[in-house]
């Protein structure tokens, strides 16, 4: 059963520092050591929990003045994922496409503006990227080929409903794309693999 924006209700209330501004990627064919090489990145310490990963990227980003970011990685399933916490990289087509060759991308990114981004590669290829808010405007290769799903979800394609649920909307999504399911245990309890990646 497709699971809806309002399962991922939660996320916004349990980590409020991560929720503010993320990108959560799911990479299927590339390891996390593949993954940091390929965006060019610089190896850091593990880290336990997101909390210790949302310290970490927030102090990075001030020690460098916001020219690198934070990944923190992990392998589940088949499918590597990343978190940005505070970042965008996943969500960058400049970068993002070309890390995604041989392999599936899929990335949802907000900031503190409410802006947003989905975004879903192939070997290159955008098949499908829009802002969860505004689910009606879709480019890519295949921007038609969820839309009965994104409605099941709960993307609003009308008026806005009074609880606007388009940011959990985007995990479900992004958990009916790849089968992995994004969970407060494995927030809280992963050892991440760190990477420090220069944005410019």
């Amino acid at each position: 059963m497709t699971k809806t924006g309002a399962d991922y209700a939660w996320f916004e209330n349990d980590f409020p520092d991560l929720a503010e501004a993320y990108c959560f990627t799911l990479v299927r064919g590339l390891s996390p050591d593949d993954v940091a090489s390929r965006l060019e990145g610089r190896v850091e310490k593990p880290l336990r929990g997101i909390a210790a990963v949302v310290d970490a990227a927030f102090a990075q980003h001030d020690l460098t003045d916001g020219a690198s970011q934070l990944m923190a990685m992990t392998t589940v399933g088949g499918w590597t994922l990343l978190i940005e916490p505070n970042g965008y990289l996943g969500v960058t087509e400049g970068r993002a496409l070309p890390a995604s060759a041989g392999a599936s991308w899929v990335s949802h990114f907000v900031n503190v503006n409410a802006v947003g981004t989905f975004l879903s590669a192939q070997d290159q290829v955008l098949r499908l990227c829009f802002d969860p808010m505004f689910p009606e405007d879709r480019w890519g290769t295949a921007p038609d080929e969820f839309l009965d799903v994104m409605r099941q979800i709960g993307f609003h394609f009308e008026e806005a409903p009074e609880t606007d649920l388009s940011s959990p909307a985007a995990f479900a999504l992004a958990e009916h794309l790849t089968g992995v399911a994004i969970t407060p245990a494995l927030l809280q309890d992963t050892t991440f693999t760190c990477a420090t990646i220069r944005i410019r």
